[in-house]
């Protein structure tokens, strides 16, 4: 069984009747919303065609967001229904970067994600959905995807309806009938400074002119950016403490102070991915009831597993004979780059950011772990790792200048992105600079990792800046 919609477009009056059922079947606080009338204006006056789209979630065959979700809180159910289990959500907001539909909100009042889960409270009732039931045109209409005997069905297999970016190949289970392709592409319209009855409310930097200069957004929910300062301040923290402990076997410096700098790097990291929680006290579900698919759970565990190898080599290092802390020094190296690149795998589970699923990924977050490391390795009195340092920021650099080339979306977001006005590349630049004069004043190097934050903080904002709806 898979229960979907299937919307009738040229019925539709654009009345947001769906929309207000919706909010108040569910209470979906103000600001945000489950379903949502797309309005696209396409052409120039006096010939304009206004068209409507009725979005939601697509309740996916292979739903990216179920794959991420690190408590299985959100989870497919024997019906086809995508339902989300507000008592296990951490609020860690992965699901909104999974989805490439939009189709998720956080909600500030609880912590938690929501989501349209087809009011699978009145499914169980034999109560269509609120959005189905109030559709003055019964655009709106529900099926079990497997009933060969339903017609729309019929009109679904014989491919007589369409779907929301099926190159993303999650399998949506909302057919539109009778849909402009200018509206239901999200990259088709550019999104001007106000809509038709309103500013744009604050959200997203789509206002690029991204998509055909004769089709416009006229109204549509403003989605936020789920993910900020500190994600990317975990980034560089965990890529400088690994890099760190991955070089600190090859050079002079003391037994201890690798271990400690891995332990105290990681309890800041962890420190930060749990403050960026919605729920934060439910932190230990990653554990109790973590999702093994979910590479936000793997991490955990990698970096648990991390932090308490170099607790033992700091403990040793201090009260021990130094043997252990030894050893473990090159346990901790050859565990490093794994504990600074499997953010990249996190990021290529965000189906809906294009810009964080390039094979680049995985790389920058070694390379980035290079130059933060060999940065902080330097400042910390081992200048002979200056070279390496410097050859990690010039191929930082090289691909900074990589995902930047081209003109997709992704590059284009990137390209004007600019972290309290200032330009990352150019940051980067001078980041570089500054470092080579470490060789005379080494403490100069902290500050040259300051130029790597600039740089990650615009390619962590501009990966959520298209529009997925």
């Amino acid at each position: 069984m898979q229960l979907g919609f299937v919307i009738d477009q040229s019925r539709c009056i654009g009345c947001h009747a769906c929309t207000v059922a919706c909010k108040q079947e569910n209470q979906v606080p103000l600001g945000v919303f489950r379903t949502w009338v797309k309005y696209v204006e396409e052409g120039s006056f006096p010939t304009v065609d206004r068209h409507f789209a009725v979005l939601r979630c697509n309740q996916c065959t292979r739903a990216p967001c179920v794959t991420i979700c690190p408590t299985r809180a959100l989870h497919k159910r024997p019906d086809g229904i995508v339902d989300l289990d507000r008592d296990a959500c951490v609020g860690c907001r992965a699901c909104m970067e999974a989805c490439p539909y939009d189709s998720l909100h956080f909600d500030g009042g609880r912590g938690v994600a929501s989501k349209c889960h087809f009011c699978a409270h009145r499914v169980e009732q034999h109560l269509a959905p609120a959005c189905a039931a109030v559709c003055p045109t019964q655009a709106i209409q529900t099926v079990d995807l497997h009933d060969a005997s339903h017609p729309h069905v019929a009109r679904v297999r014989a491919g007589e309806t369409t779907v929301r970016r099926p190159e993303k190949g999650t399998g949506p289970n909302v057919h539109y009938i009778a849909a402009a392709p200018v509206a239901l592409r999200p990259e088709a319209a550019h999104r001007p400074s106000a809509w038709l009855w309103s500013q744009r409310a604050p959200g997203r930097d789509e206002v690029i002119g991204v998509g055909a200069a004769d089709a416009r957004v006229v109204m549509e929910p403003v989605h936020a950016v789920p993910w900020g300062w500190h994600v990317t301040t975990f980034l560089l923290i965990k890529g400088a403490e690994s890099g760190f402990a991955a070089f600190a076997p090859f050079t002079p410096l003391p037994t201890w102070l690798a271990p400690l700098v891995a332990s105290v790097g990681t309890a800041i990291a962890a420190g930060l991915m749990v403050a960026d929680l919605g729920r934060p006290e439910r932190f230990t579900m990653l554990l109790t009831r973590g999702n093994p698919h979910s590479w936000l759970v793997r991490g955990a565990w990698l970096l648990m597993g991390y932090g308490l190898l170099q607790g033992v080599a700091l403990l040793d290092a201090v009260l021990g004979s130094g043997s252990v802390a030894h050893a473990l020094g090159w346990v901790g190296a050859a565990l490093a780059p794994a504990v600074a690149g499997y953010s990249g795998m996190l990021f290529s589970q965000c189906e809906g950011r294009d810009l964080w699923r390039s094979r680049l990924v995985v790389p920058k977050m070694l390379v980035q772990a290079i130059a933060a490391g060999g940065a902080l390795t330097v400042a910390l009195g081992a200048p002979a790792l200056l070279p390496v340092a410097l050859a990690g920021f010039v191929a930082y650099f090289l691909l900074a200048l990589r995902f930047r080339v081209g003109d997709g979306q992704p590059a284009h977001y990137l390209r004007t992105a600019r972290p309290r006005g200032l330009h990352p590349v150019a940051v980067l630049g001078a980041g570089t600079a500054i470092l080579a004069l470490s060789s005379v004043l080494p403490p100069l190097a902290l500050l040259a990792v300051a130029a790597l934050f600039v740089e990650d903080s615009a390619w962590v904002r501009a990966g959520q800046l298209p529009s997925n709806s």
